[in-house]
């Protein structure tokens, strides 16, 4: 990984923060990140690396990866503004936000309480909050497992149940495995805890961002409907669907994902994108 890794204190917290070439010239406003439940920075880094044209920044979230545990339990608010301060410490104004999963309920609530730090926003097998259509049964089951993360072998043995899709590049699995690193107990409860109640639905009418919704036909923890909640609420948004993506599309369907955001971050501005610019 050709990540700068660093430390940060933010929101009276120590966070693990990485990030790529924003000591570099680009024509593009870096992406900020936020991570799936439970995921390490590691889990995404080949995404950061492969679009070379742009910095990128995600951060482990308290107890995961290797960031310390949680003191207090946090919430989207109080972590979006943890947020902005290490933007801010990496001397960073304006971003594309992009989440996935639950890190994408994050991305709305950064977008929608940061909108003049927020210019685009992605949106990856995710969904509008507690108002969800639930996925299948049996892979929100293993999902909510904390094995998956400990457990090499239950995570082999479930793979396809978690994650479904056809993996189009071969050896995907066993690196993505061989990324993760499991959350600690306090971690991954806290994360669990810090969306209870919340929803972005009321508000959604009122985003004013360009809006990509990437979803997988195939997502069985986060089922395609969700994705055309989003799309229909948010006036300015696209839907885009991998057929046989699983949740894990982003990862197993690498270059159609990287080019899909590419076409979009890189499309030209709007009418009113100038006039906010402006």
């Amino acid at each position: 990984m050709t990540a700068k890794i660093e430390m940060i204190e933010a929101g009276g917290r120590t966070l693990r923060v990485a990030h790529w070439r924003l000591d570099k010239q680009s024509d593009h406003p870096p992406i900020l990140f936020f991570n799936g439940i439970g995921a390490n920075i590691e889990a995404v880094a080949p995404l950061a690396e492969r679009l070379k044209e742009r910095g990128f920044v995600m951060f482990d979230m308290p107890g995961t990866g290797e960031s310390p545990d949680p003191t207090v339990p946090y919430n989207p608010f109080t972590m979006s503004w943890t947020a902005s301060q290490i933007l801010d410490q990496l001397g960073i104004g304006e971003v594309d936000v992009m989440g996935v999963s639950w890190g994408g309920a994050m991305a709305q609530h950064f977008a929608l309480q940061h909108p003049g730090r927020t210019r685009r926003l992605v949106l990856v097998a995710t969904t509008a909050g507690m108002l969800m259509v639930p996925g299948n049964p049996a892979a929100l089951s293993k999902m909510a497992n904390p094995r998956r993360y400990v457990d090499p072998k239950f995570m082999n043995e479930h793979f396809m149940t978690l994650y479904g899709g056809m993996t189009k590049r071969p050896g995907s699995k066993a690196e993505h495995i061989g990324r993760l690193k499991p959350p600690s107990p306090r971690g991954y409860l806290y994360q669990l805890i810090a969306m209870l109640g919340w929803t972005s639905l009321p508000a959604l009418p009122f985003m004013e961002k360009e809006v990509l919704i990437m979803m997988g036909g195939d997502d069985q923890i986060v089922p395609l409907i969700n994705g055309k909640i989003l799309n229909t609420m948010i006036r300015n948004s696209r839907l885009e669907v991998f057929e046989d993506g699983g949740h894990l599309f982003l990862l197993t369907h690498a270059d159609e994902s990287v080019a899909s955001l590419r076409e979009f971050l890189d499309a030209p501005l709007t009418e009113a994108e100038q006039r906010r610019a402006a």
